[in-house]
């Protein structure tokens, strides 16, 4: 693998970012990880003076907002080999990509809407040598998901949008195949559990466990919410995204 940091100006500065955080990454990386991780993350933030892919450009919260809480749903993910994750709504490659260099074994896709994000994905993907194993796939999720190659078909599906968890729930849970995990990460989400329990009931969910944290550095309070497929999704679901958000289940 040839991995050439010198290509950033900004690498530097955010290998010292890094150093401050890296304690709280569990298993430490290797080099080629941490160099990865760090090309990643310049080459994303050279890019966003071109392209909306983030409103978080100083580097010590790109660090924990984006890294961290990106890494902190690995403890949580099976240890199997070939593990089919799809990231929903992923944009910059967040926490897909992250995931990825930690987990190389993952059978990652990078679903997102929008083709120029996708365009920066596959250049990152290769500038890192991660296109093993990995896709990416344009489309509207709750489009995606009642297709049949790919309707139920991952063991597990993340997304980190803003949505609600009651229309993230549709959204996510036709992808994930019986026995697979959704697992939406959000902020503090208690009152967006109880208005989302009908939504996963109906949809062929369980909440398995609900994970809170909080960052190491900002305090900032985030939520796993790890939600089981224990039934088939009823045909009809998901729905089109304007009936979805506007009259959630």
């Amino acid at each position: 693998m040839n991995l050439d940091p010198k290509q950033f100006d900004n690498y530097s500065s955010l290998k010292q970012a890094y150093d401050k955080i890296k304690s709280h990454i569990e298993p430490q990386f290797s080099v080629q990880q941490e160099q990865q991780t760090l090309m990643f993350l310049a080459n994303l933030l050279k890019t966003n003076e071109q392209m909306n892919l983030t409103s978080i450009t100083d580097y010590d919260q790109v660090m924990e907002l984006h890294l961290l809480d990106s890494l902190s749903v690995l403890p949580y993910l099976p240890l199997e080999n070939n593990l089919s994750l799809v990231d929903v709504g992923t944009g910059a490659g967040l926490p897909g990509i992250p995931l990825k260099i930690a987990r190389p074994d993952l059978n990652l896709t990078l679903l997102d809407a929008t083709k120029k994000r996708l365009r920066f994905l596959d250049e990152s993907l290769e500038l890192l040598n991660l296109q093993e194993n990995t896709q990416t796939l344009h489309g509207r999720a709750e489009e995606i998901g009642r297709r049949k190659p790919y309707r139920e078909s991952f063991d597990l599906a993340i997304a980190r949008a803003v949505a609600s968890l009651d229309v993230l729930v549709e959204i996510c849970l036709p992808l994930v195949k019986l026995n697979g995990f959704f697992v939406a990460m959000k902020g503090v989400a208690t009152e967006e559990i109880q208005a989302a329990e009908k939504a996963i009931e109906i949809l062929g969910g369980d909440i398995a466990d609900i994970i809170q944290f909080k960052l190491p550095i900002s305090d900032a309070v985030r939520s796993l919410v790890l939600i089981e497929k224990i039934k088939e999704t009823p045909k009809k679901y998901p729905r089109n995204f304007a009936n979805i958000k506007n009259k959630p289940l």
